[in-house]
Parts: C-alpha cells; sequence; structure tokens
C-alpha cells in the first residue's frame, strides 16, 4: 500500500492583528504569518486546523495538492 502524500494548506492572512487579543496575535505568528496579505505553506495536520480555527476571521485558507 503506497502512502498517500500529505496535503499542504496555503494561509493567507486578510485580517489585521491590530486590537486583537494576545492569543490570536500568538497563534497568526505560530503559523508563520508576520504581515497582511502574507501567504505560507503549511502541513495539514489536526494542531494546524485548530490554530486556523481560532483565528478563521483573519485567515483565507486554501487546499494545494
Amino acid at each position: 500500500m503506497a502512502k498517500e502524500a500529505a496535503k499542504t494548506l496555503r494561509i493567507t492572512q486578510v485580517g489585521s492583528g491590530i486590537g486583537l487579543a494576545r492569543d490570536q496575535r500568538a497563534t497568526v505568528r505560530a503559523l508563520g504569518i508576520h504581515r497582511m496579505n502574507e501567504t505560507v505553506e503549511q502541513e495539514n495536520t489536526p494542531a494546524i486546523r485548530g490554530m486556523i480555527f481560532k483565528v478563521k476571521h483573519l485567515v483565507k485558507v486554501e487546499e494545494v495538492k
């Protein structure tokens, strides 16, 4: 049985971090995003999905094959 390649998520920050709670700012930073409209690619894991859920109002997520 061949292993399936892990899916990748492309995450883009679309909302400002100004005025957010400290834990939400830290979550955006932990995703690897440093500024508005910056895009990063992360592996699709439950931990990353949880971080995205916490700041879903600030990010746009696309699945990359």
